[in-house]
């Protein structure tokens, strides 16, 4: 059994609100904070699917590209001196070239992010875009 759902490429989480009495979900593997809730499977389904629609829908009116979860795949194209290098790079940490490629990738990932102040804003706009889509229902 899952406690997922997936719909158009995104994945949504189901936990259930006793409380409430209600099924809770949020796309997940993206930034922007999408959530949702039904008091079915079959509302719920519907709700995830209306959210989803409404992400890519105010992405689009916003004029940027809606998140897309990764796959954790991903091909390069280096010249072979790179890929020479990085092979004994790898060889010299003594990890595999996909280990020591994430590791490059994830330290150049935090450089960049910390240079970028402002990279979030788009997404603060876009939440707010869904959010107030969800309310008008």
């Amino acid at each position: 059994m899952s406690n997922t759902m997936q719909y158009r490429g995104y994945t949504a989480s189901m936990s259930f609100d006793a409380d409430d009495k209600i099924i809770v979900g949020r796309v997940l593997d993206i930034d922007d904070i999408v959530t949702f809730h039904g008091a079915s499977v079959g509302e719920f389904e519907t709700h995830f699917h209306t959210v989803v629609d409404d992400y890519i829908a105010a992405c689009e009116a916003l004029g940027s590209e809606p998140e897309r979860p990764a796959s954790g795949r991903l091909m390069l194209r280096v010249s072979p001196e790179v890929h020479a290098a990085s092979l004994k790079a790898a060889a010299l940490s003594g990890t595999s070239l996909n280990r020591w490629a994430e590791q490059a990738l994830k330290a150049a990932t935090r450089r960049s992010t910390k240079a970028m102040p402002d990279a979030s804003k788009a997404t603060r706009l876009r939440n707010k875009v869904t959010r107030a889509a969800q309310t008008a229902r």
